[in-house]
């Protein structure tokens, strides 16, 4: 896939739920990205997450918020299998497998920065100012993530 087409992406996770050693950690460096209960959220990975795409990993509601390393999606959306589990925190009774409500997606690590790009850092910077995340309220788990803003959060490391 050349770069003109790929879409990036950035998804947060609170690292004391899922950080990014955990995916390192995990065999084969995959994991499914489960939990998203935000419609919006939930429309980008059903429709425009695409196999190949790749994604900042952001560690949100922490000592230090920011970017910490990069995955890639090597599985596009499908019904998130937690939704229809009594037992898993993630259950939703409305959703059922002929009608599922929620979907995830299938992420491969990439790489750990070098260090954190903080959150301060990216609202300071005014080649930034149409990134989601610094958005004023803007509380998606999952944003797009501009070819051009890509490239540029990737000098800051």
């Amino acid at each position: 896939m050349s770069a003109a087409l790929k879409n990036y992406w950035l998804m947060k996770s609170e690292p004391d739920a899922f950080s990014i050693n955990n995916l390192r950690d995990r065999p084969n460096q995959t994991e499914h990205w489960d939990g998203v209960r935000n419609y919006q959220a939930r429309n980008m990975m059903r429709d425009d997450m695409k196999r190949g795409d790749l994604v900042f990993f952001y560690h949100s509601n922490c000592e230090i918020p920011g970017i910490v390393g990069i995955m890639e999606v090597v599985k596009e959306g499908y019904p998130d299998f937690s939704a229809f589990d009594p037992d898993d925190h993630h259950f939703d009774p409305k959703s059922d497998h002929t009608k599922p409500r929620w979907m995830m997606v299938d992420v491969r690590y990439v790489k750990t920065l070098s260090r954190t790009i903080t959150l301060r850092e990216l609202k300071d910077r005014p080649e930034l100012e149409g990134l989601a995340l610094v958005k004023r309220g803007n509380r998606l788990s999952i944003m797009p993530v501009s070819q051009q803003q890509w490239q540029f959060i990737l000098t800051l490391e």
